[in-house]
């Protein structure tokens, strides 16, 4: 029997989108710009304006299938080591939000670490999410840091700054030729 949050029931969404921002985000980290630059901020703004409402839609859940697609490629290298995806990478992933208390409140990091258990379990996060209603505006940050530390902790993993990126940019460029 099929679940209603079966990812085969969720819209892929913009996932182009959502992987170039969370791009942006990584290399910033890793440039040392660990604060919002106004002018980047700013592009990003009238990106997000520019898209409406639908479009605006089709980035939020491009952002769920990465965070689906992060935690499916470490569920499976949690495997290969008989370990559990969520016993390893939930824990991490609480903790880290927790020291961004200005990007990831408090009360987000709940739904946060919900949305990685789900899609650890093989479930689509956006799905599972709106089981509970609307997204919310103060949630969109919390899902960019919670697609963001699953990138970088993969990247740790595979000791590959760009890893996680090439991995979803590979998988895209293979659907598209499908």
């Amino acid at each position: 029997m099929s679940s209603p949050c079966d990812p085969q029931h969720a819209p892929a969404g913009d996932v182009g989108a959502a992987l170039l921002m969370i791009d942006s985000r990584l290399k910033g980290i890793h440039d040392g710009r660990t604060g919002i630059d106004p002018e980047q901020q700013a592009l990003i703004d009238q990106y997000a304006d520019s898209l409406g409402p639908e479009g605006a839609a089709g980035v939020l859940d491009g952002a769920c299938t990465l965070i689906y697609m992060f935690m499916t490629w470490l569920r499976k290298a949690h495997e290969d080591q008989d370990k559990d995806v969520i016993e390893y990478v939930v824990p991490t992933l609480v903790a880290s939000m927790r020291m961004m208390p200005r990007s990831v409140p408090p009360e987000a990091i709940p739904t946060m670490a919900g949305l990685a258990i789900s899609a650890g379990m093989g479930l689509s996060p956006n799905l599972w999410r709106k089981q509970y209603g609307d997204w919310t505006e103060e949630e969109m940050t919390p899902l960019e840091a919670t697609a963001l530390l699953l990138a970088e902790h993969i990247n740790r993993i595979t000791e590959d700054p760009d890893f996680a990126t090439r991995m979803i940019t590979e998988a895209l460029s293979s659907a598209v030729g499908d």
